[in-house]
């Protein structure tokens, strides 16, 4: 029975795993990007998020607490200049984890973990939708000068007979 055992060891020891952890959360803050195994991203996830939910309120308290948990200078400063602007108005849900299939040496799951805000590309799409929309509503705009072309046209033909 798995009573209260809410963390995945990973199997590890508990400085191994929190040192690992604070390194892949400090790649990911720099590289706003990263693939890994599908356990190691979803032990990373409850790790990371709470972190940017601190860099919000940028004050020497949280700067110290963020820094606590990562121990790297560079990826606490990014956080707090890069990514807690960027997704100042979420209220969770900073990280997306997409599955990108098997590893050939072992056949683990593999994903990539990376900062909803920061996918250019689902950012893009996202915004092609809205103008979809406009262009639709315009269409059906343009459709009744198209209407009136032709009969304006009409007289011309019967001219020429």
């Amino acid at each position: 029975m798995r009573h209260n055992k809410a963390v995945n060891h990973l199997g590890r020891k508990s400085g191994h795993r929190k040192a690992m952890l604070a390194g892949m959360a400090s790649s990911l803050i720099l590289k706003k990007r990263i693939t890994t195994t599908e356990a190691k991203a979803k032990a990373l996830k409850p790790y990371v998020e709470p972190l940017i939910t601190k860099s919000k309120e940028d004050t020497t308290h949280s700067r110290r607490m963020v820094f606590s948990y990562l121990k790297d200078k560079e990826a606490t400063a990014e956080l707090f200049r890069t990514v807690a602007p960027k997704v100042a108005d979420r209220p969770g849900g900073y990280l997306r984890i997409l599955h990108t299939g098997f590893r050939s040496g072992d056949a683990a799951e593999m994903v990539m973990v990376e900062f909803v805000d920061f996918n250019e590309a689902a950012l893009a799409s996202s915004k092609k939708e809205a103008k979809k929309t406009t262009r639709r509503s315009r269409a059906k705009k343009a459709e009744a000068p198209v209407a009136e072309v032709p009969v304006a046209e009409a007289p011309a033909a019967e001219a020429a007979e």
